[in-house]
């Protein structure tokens, strides 16, 4: 193991205040910090308490003051649209402070929030850095979420305004946001005060409303807007994740430990510095997007790419090849899917060998745990270091990887390997216990959390201390399984719970089950994750329909209409299947785990506790003949 990362390890686990007091200098506050850590009655961690910043102007002021206002701060690539811009420092900070003081003549200040619903375009970004400037909390929402899902997050967030456009494109095909905010606003019980629309020209459903004003004329250039000075634990953004109950979990990030977890993250784990090109291959509506495509480059210094696009068919998949070459791009980050849909298409890495590559360092992978197969294949490619990472909504930043600026150790296929300084990872087994190497068990991290890791729920700290701290008392319970091998590698197996991971995208199976079941049709029904090759998981569900129902064949259209409806796109349904019953415990648990492993042709183990194994067989037999799969028990 390398030396200088087991020291800074060691360090973060045994004196966790002092180790991230020393990582706080690397930042300008504005009333720097004298205490490191305070610990809540729960073990929730509360960092910085006394310091003051702005993240916003760690982004673009720091820069600035520094005389390096016209360097790039961003390209943004959008193939779809053929666009490609740079936009320096000062050019952002502009667009910056021509939105905040828009906010400002409406009223907004410092606790309000604020609902970010828009493409991969600039304007996104800006809108982030003015809620930023301001103290305003912003939540970005993802645009392939339905009007539904807007909807709940507006009723929770309860925004005094929301910024979107008109549309958006998904490789060839539009996708109208405007009407989306619409329908949302009309489901939510909470209105918001003003609805802000940019207008790129690409859609005909773009209808104005009483609350819309449009971006040019709501945003005030001329104007510089001194950065307001918020407290470290001020919330800077709430971000939703799935649950396993079908409502999302309010992410709650703060300030300062935020900013100092990605100024030290973008040093040490992904080796970055000042003025050299990052560019993570994500969506603002993820956590990836927020962390590690505004944040970490923008406070440290990097230039960041906004992309626009996809791995293939935008136009092809040489593209994140020709990113990576004509910007100089140092380290890139993407999810294992993009890499299999990009082999999928090039399976030699014919365009690979297109272009020059030899400023490129680093490949990161996460989102979804990597195969062997593909981050060899893609080690083998591009000549570079691969390394898998893991990490959550809720942690903000890496949990277990490899911090390459301290030097690699050998990347071993399948691990997301050790755990990251401040990320005391232990796997914990039935009896609470640290597991033996090779013993699975449950993934949790030893409390405190560090800094950039959640400290609580938007209004909800009761469902905070239920989901994260109860579950293994002193621990924060991830709710993913793992073992950890006799080097000391960490192995991510999966959930453990009833959420799923679509493409690097955690997704409610309890969400899906309740669209379903609302249908008079269905009497009964399990959604789980099923193996895909492409995007590792994919929804299925089986249905028990009622007696007087209509036939499968008719019903599964519908039922996916209402899925793609009420919850996106993104949470479409592969299978439908139909069965006469399904599998529970005696005490009424449906055994989706066992289902699970029925349709990806796994051994699977009849529980002791089902009520009718006879129906397993039943059930075998109808994925057998309509899934074409092969099973074993044990």
């Amino acid at each position: 193991m390398n030396a200088t990362y087991r020291k800074q390890f060691l360090e973060s686990r045994d004196h966790p205040a002092a180790f991230w007091m020393e990582q706080s200098k690397a930042i300008n506050w504005l009333k720097e910090p004298k205490i490191g850590l305070e610990t809540k009655a729960n073990g929730a961690s509360r960092w910085f308490p006394d310091g003051e910043l702005n993240t916003s102007a760690l982004c673009l002021d720091t820069h600035i003051d520094s005389g390096r206002g016209l360097e790039s701060a961003i390209i943004y690539e959008s193939p779809v649209t053929d666009t490609v811009r740079s936009y320096t420092y000062i050019e952002v900070l502009r667009e910056v402070n021509s939105i905040a003081k828009g906010m400002i003549d409406m009223g907004l200040q410092k606790g309000d929030a604020a609902i970010i619903y828009m493409p991969m375009i600039p304007e996104a970004v800006f809108a982030m850095l003015a809620c930023a400037r301001l103290g305003v909390i912003h939540s970005v929402v993802f645009g392939g979420f339905a009007p539904k899902e807007l909807a709940v997050r507006l009723e929770d967030a309860k925004p005094k305004i929301i910024f979107t456009a008109d549309a958006g494109i998904e490789i060839q095909k539009t996708i109208h946001y405007k009407p989306m905010v619409d329908a949302g606003i009309d489901l939510s019980a909470h209105k918001p005060e003003k609805v802000v629309v940019f207008d790129r020209g690409l859609s005909d459903q773009c209808e104005m409303r009483n609350l819309d004003v449009k971006w040019d004329q709501f945003c005030k250039d001329g104007f510089y807007i001194a950065p307001t000075p918020v407290a470290s634990n001020d919330p800077l953004y709430i971000l939703y994740t799935s649950g396993t109950t079908g409502n999302p979990k309010g992410i709650v990030r703060e300030n300062g430990g935020h900013a100092v977890a990605l100024k030290y993250s973008m040093e040490h784990i992904y080796g970055v510095k000042p003025g050299e090109v990052y560019w993570a291959a994500s969506d603002i509506g993820w956590v990836v997007g927020h962390s590690y495509i505004v944040y970490g480059p923008m406070i440290q210094g990097a230039t960041t790419v906004l992309f626009e696009g996809k791995p293939i068919k935008t136009p092809d998949a040489s593209t994140f090849w020709r990113i990576i070459s004509e910007h100089k791009v140092v380290t890139m980050f993407t999810a294992p899917t993009a890499i299999r849909a990009i082999r999928k298409e090039d399976p030699n890495g014919d365009m690979i060998k297109q272009y020059d590559l030899s400023h490129f360092r680093t490949q990161f992978l996460a989102g979804e745990r990597c195969d062997a197969d593909t981050l060899e294949w893609t080690a083998e490619k591009l000549g570079v270091p691969v390394i898998d990472h893991w990490w959550q909504t809720e942690s903000g930043w890496p949990m277990l990887g490899q911090c390459v600026g301290y030097g690699s150790d050998p990347v071993k296929p399948g691990s997301a390997n050790f755990p990251i300084p401040g990320y005391n990872v232990q796997i914990i087994d039935e009896q609470g216990q640290p597991a033996a190497p090779g013993e699975e068990g449950l993934v949790c991290v030893k409390l405190p959390l560090p800094p950039g890791a959640l400290a609580d729920l938007w209004q909800d700290t009761e469902r905070f201390e239920r989901s994260y701290l109860s579950p293994v008392p002193g621990y924060y319970f991830s709710g993913d399984g793992g073992y950890r091998d006799e080097e000391g590698y960490v192995f991510i197996t999966g959930r453990v719970d009833d959420v799923i991971n679509v493409a690097g995208h955690r997704l409610s199976t309890a969400e899906m089950e309740e669209v379903i079941a609302a249908n008079e049709n269905v009497a009964e029904c399990a959604c789980f994750g099923i193996h895909d090759e492409l995007k590792g998981q994919v929804p299925m569900a089986m249905v028990v329909l009622n007696h007087n129902s209509c036939g499968i064949d008719e019903l599964v259209p519908e039922l996916k209409a209402a899925i793609r409806a009420d919850i996106g796109a993104i949470a479409g349904i592969k299978h439908i299947i139909e069965v006469p019953r399904l599998p529970k415990t005696r005490s009424g648990k449906i055994l989706r785990k066992t289902l699970r492993a029925i349709v990806d042709g796994n051994e699977y183990q009849i529980p002791s506790t089902i009520d009718d194994p006879a129906i397993l067989e039943e059930i075998e037999q109808k994925v057998k003949t309509q899934i074409n799969t092969k099973t074993k028990t044990i």
